[in-house]
């Protein structure tokens, strides 16, 4: 994708330009060197004034005395403390008061390389774009992570690309800037606090027309990361459960096409989580969980399904993958995918459960 290149000229003030954030909880550790390379960087690198604001948000350990320490002997560096944890939370305090044209956050492992960091902030200075993102599953990423974290995070963007009809390509990558106008129409409509957030930002910022600038990062996996993976997971199946919710009801403003029909997106979800997850696994495993994920989405968007609506489906599709692997045993996943599209059909003509869109008044 083209790079803009145009960048409006420095400031005569000594204002930040680039208010970039690091929210922290626990790093006592980390928080130090990886602050300082940042510095470092953008004295080198960046042309205009810049910020780091590091945001703890309710650390238990030094870290607190850590960003004292930084924010006392580094002009650039400042800190500020919440309450409470959550990420989005940090960002959302961090965002709000800062002043600066341009606000963005990175992740204090520093796993994106700070390469990006320009590409990722040029289109927001020049005008070009309202937001930017880092992007690990797009051409050009280079990407070390194990087959874990790069299953789950295929998958979960295959996920949002189905059900919520999105455009972009990683979600969840912790390396975004957005303008501070975009900023301060954008946060009151996002409600998520937590790991969601980004997610939801870009969601809303999407359907209502904004541009999202893309860039491909080089990432590499932090090994000590304290993401809890299962209980993240299940927060990003309960918020996805909810935008959804709330865009095919029209809650949220919108200038894209109409939320895609329920039936149609859980069935191309089933599919495409399925392909996702087809290589690491068994095709049983694969449809198991590919259909419960969706089940967990449906479950929020359209409303409480009961669980037979699950166990028929389930019975269904493994039922015909069973046939498949009794009368070819040496198909390949490409089968089984096929297998499971032909088998839609029928459960989308029969209006199960599962694919049934709520009833509602012509007027609701």
């Amino acid at each position: 994708m083209n790079q803009p290149q145009t960048m409006p000229p420095p400031p005569t003030h000594g204002e930040p330009v680039l208010d970039l954030v690091v929210p922290v909880f626990d790093e006592e550790t980390d928080l130090e060197p990886s602050v300082r390379m940042l510095h470092a960087h953008l004295r080198e690198t960046f042309p205009y004034p810049f910020r780091i604001t590091v945001a703890d948000n309710a650390s238990t350990d030094t870290t607190p005395l850590v960003a004292a320490r930084l924010a006392a002997e580094l002009p650039e560096v400042e800190w500020i403390r919440l309450a409470e944890k959550g990420r989005g939370r940090a960002l959302r305090a961090a965002w709000s008061r800062s002043r600066a044209p341009v606000v963005g956050y990175l992740d204090v492992d520093l796993s994106t390389g700070l390469d990006a960091l320009l590409p990722l902030v040029a289109p927001l200075l020049s005008g070009h774009s309202d937001l930017a993102i880092g992007t690990r599953l797009a051409p050009g990423a280079r990407v070390v992570r194990g087959p874990r974290r790069e299953i789950l995070s295929r998958g979960y963007n295959v996920l949002l690309r189905s059900v919520l009809a999105v455009g972009f390509s990683d979600a969840q990558c912790g390396f975004k800037a957005v303008r501070r106008e975009t900023a301060e129409r954008l946060l009151p409509l996002v409600r998520d606090s937590e790991w969601f957030f980004d997610t939801e930002l870009l969601v809303v910022a999407e359907r209502a027309g904004l541009r999202i600038h893309e860039v491909p990062v080089d990432w590499v996996d932090d090994p000590d990361s304290r993401v809890a993976l299962l209980s993240t997971v299940l927060a990003d199946l309960r918020g996805i459960a909810r935008v959804g919710r709330a865009l095919a009801r029209g809650a949220l403003p919108s200038e894209r096409r109409r939320f895609p029909a329920p039936a149609v997106a859980m069935a191309a979800a089933h599919l495409l989580l399925y392909a996702a997850l087809r290589p690491a696994t068994t095709d049983q495993v694969a449809n198991s969980l590919s259909l419960l994920a969706c089940w967990v989405v449906a479950q929020g968007v359209l409303g409480r399904l009961p669980l037979p609506a699950l166990a028929t489906r389930l019975a269904v599709t493994a039922g015909s993958l069973a046939v498949l692997r009794h009368t070819l045993p040496g198909a390949g996943p490409h089968a089984g995918l096929a297998v499971l599209a032909l088998t839609q059909l029928p459960l989308l003509l029969a209006r199960l459960p599962l694919g049934r869109p709520p009833t509602e008044s012509a007027t609701s």
